[in-house]
C-alpha cells in the first residue's frame, strides 16, 4: 500500500521498536498523526531528552542521568555484595522488590557464541576490575535462567572462585527462558532468598 513519504518514514521508525510489527506500526503512526501538536512535540522532546541526557554509570554500568548513579552514590548500601545482571531493566526489576541493599554490576548482554558475543564483548573485564578494587565478599549472579544466562553465570563463577569471593546464583523461582524484567516482586524475592553457591 502506498503512503506519503513522511508517514512511511514514521511507520518504518516504529517497526524498529521491539515487538512492533507492520500493522501495529501503521496504527501507531496514524495515532501520532491524530495527536495535537503540543502532545507530539512533548513526545518527540521526551525521546530526544532521554537519548541525550542518559548515559551509563562509570562504576556499575546502570543507566543514569548522573555519574556515578544514585545506587553507587548511596553510602547506606552494602558495598560487600554485588548483584550481576544482564541489563539496566534488571536493576529496576530488582530495586522494585526493595529487599536487596547491595550494589550492582550491569553486563550489557550475555555470552552467546551463536551470536558471536564473547566475554570481552560484555562488561566482564570491568566486573573483574571492581572485584580487585572494592571490598567485595559476595557476588550474586542474577542473569536470566536461559542457556546464555546460565553459561554467562558459570563463566563468571569460574573466574571469581579462585579469589575466594563467595559466588551465588539466584534460585530458579523464575521460569526457565523468562526475563527478570517481567517477574513479579514475590517471585524475585523468593529467587533472591533461595540463591545458591555455584
Amino acid at each position: 500500500m502506498y503512503y506519503p513519504e513522511p508517514i512511511s518514514k514514521l511507520i518504518d521508525s516504529f517497526t524498529k521498536l521491539p515487538g512492533i510489527g507492520p500493522k501495529t506500526a501503521v496504527r501507531l503512526a496514524f495515532f501520532v498523526l491524530n495527536m495535537n501538536d503540543d502532545d507530539v512535540m512533548d513526545f518527540a522532546n521526551a525521546l530526544v531528552h532521554a537519548k541525550r541526557e542518559l548515559s551509563h554509570c562509570s562504576v556499575c554500568g546502570h543507566i543514569t542521568d548522573q555519574d556515578p548513579c544514585v545506587i553507587c552514590s548511596d553510602t547506606s548500601r552494602d558495598n560487600s555484595v554485588i548483584c550481576v545482571v544482564q541489563d539496566p531493566k534488571d536493576v529496576i526489576a530488582m530495586e522494585k522488590m526493595k529487599d536487596y541493599h547491595g550494589k550492582y554490576h550491569v553486563l550489557h548482554g550475555v555470552i552467546s557464541p551463536m551470536d558471536g558475543i564473547g566475554p570481552e564483548d560484555i562488561k566482564v573485564p570491568e566486573l573483574l576490575n571492581r572485584l580487585k578494587d572494592e571490598e567485595v565478599k559476595e557476588i550474586i549472579l542474577a542473569t536470566n535462567p536461559n542457556i546464555e544466562g546460565e553459561a554467562t553465570a558459570m563463566y563468571i563463577s569460574r573466574l571469581v572462585k579462585p579469589s575466594g569471593i563467595k559466588t551465588t546464583r539466584i534460585a530458579h523461582g523464575l521460569p526457565v527462558g523468562g526475563d527478570l524484567e517481567y517477574a513479579d516482586e514475590v517471585t524475585l524475592s523468593k529467587a533472591l532468598e533461595g540463591r545458591r553457591e555455584i
